[in-house]
């Protein structure tokens, strides 16, 4: 269970600021998305400014959650900044490199507040709360709340219980923990409705995301016995399907699916030209391992990192790297 509390000092900076700039990692996911919107609702509900800025686009599949035309989705910092702000939250990075903004945030050297619950945290800011056992960094959001005393409305408990159906893979990964549950029968109670949250997720897709799957699934390959799989999106493909990045969230988690599957790897040609790589696995296999040896990171059953080239070409390399952590 998750049991450490927000640490003072960063109790103090909320007290003390009045307007606050949350951020979160490149390719935001649900967890990133929630637990921003969540915290960007909570400092309001106490009178102060939130302003959220991510540097790309957000996912198409997150499209009908409250809150997310009022982001500042752009590689340029929002108008005013850094002036107009007292502090930065950089919530789910844990270096401030993967917010992909690190230059711009670091840069007017502003008090950097640091909420994350992922493995190899750098603990990079002036405060550091980092709590590898929670099962979402909206969790922590949640216990944020508590400690502050700040009552939840209707809707940040729905984007903070988005957080867990998302991080969990619908409570089927293994941080569905006690904790996990817990918090998700306490945002019920608190005015979360898991219908809603579930139909802008799972049933709010544009018909290019399934064009894209339909694409991807053909590329399939099974290796190690079939313990192994991997997938391509190539530059052509979502060309075919009319596809954007930010129709490519969830797709990996299809593969993940075959029978007697271990490891999965989603290989992605990006428009720089090289390769994102997201992994997932099942059980005790550990894919932050693998993605913390290319410079990336992750949790231990979902990571990511970047390799040079395009996704045919690093196959291999990739097939091998799973190989190894499955012994």
């Amino acid at each position: 269970m998750s049991t450490t509390k927000a640490p003072e000092a960063l109790l103090a900076k909320i007290r003390q600021g009045n307007r606050f700039l949350i951020t979160g990692h490149i390719s935001p996911d649900g967890d990133s998305l929630g637990s921003s919107l969540g915290l960007a609702r909570l400092l309001r509900s106490m009178g102060k400014g939130a302003l959220i800025w991510f540097r790309d686009p957000i996912s198409s599949v997150y499209a009908s959650v409250p809150g997310v035309e009022r982001i500042h989705q752009s590689p340029e910092p929002p108008g005013g900044f850094p002036e107009r702000f007292d502090a930065i939250i950089a919530i789910e990075c844990p270096s401030l490199e993967r917010s992909g903004i690190e230059e711009q945030l670091a840069g007017p050297g502003l008090p950097i507040l640091n909420i994350d619950h992922h493995l190899g945290n750098q603990h990079y800011a002036q405060v550091n709360w980092v709590d590898s056992a929670a099962p979402s960094a909206g969790e922590m959001i949640h216990r944020l709340a508590k400690t502050m005393n700040v009552a939840l409305d209707d809707e940040t408990a729905n984007v903070l219980y988005m957080t867990l159906l998302t991080d969990t893979g619908g409570f089927r990964f293994s941080n569905a923990t006690e904790a996990a549950f817990e918090a998700s029968a306490q945002l019920v109670r608190e005015g979360a409705r898991p219908e809603q949250v579930s139909q802008w997720i799972y049933e709010n897709r544009p018909l290019p995301v399934l064009r894209l799957l339909g694409e991807m699934l053909q590329t399939l390959e099974l290796h190690q016995d079939g313990r192994i799989v991997t997938a391509l999106l190539t530059a052509e493909m979502m060309q075919r399907a009319g596809a954007g990045v930010s129709d490519t969230e969830g797709l990996v988690d299809y593969p993940r699916t075959i029978a007697g599957v271990e490891g999965v790897a989603l290989l992605r040609e990006r428009p720089e030209g090289d390769t994102k790589v997201s992994l997932r696995s099942r059980g005790e296999v550990d894919v932050e391992k693998v993605a913390r040896r290319f410079g990336g990171g992750g949790h231990k059953n979902a990571a990511g990192f970047v390799l040079e080239g395009k996704p045919s070409a690093n196959r291999d390399q990739v097939v091998s790297s799973l190989a190894e952590i499955l012994g």
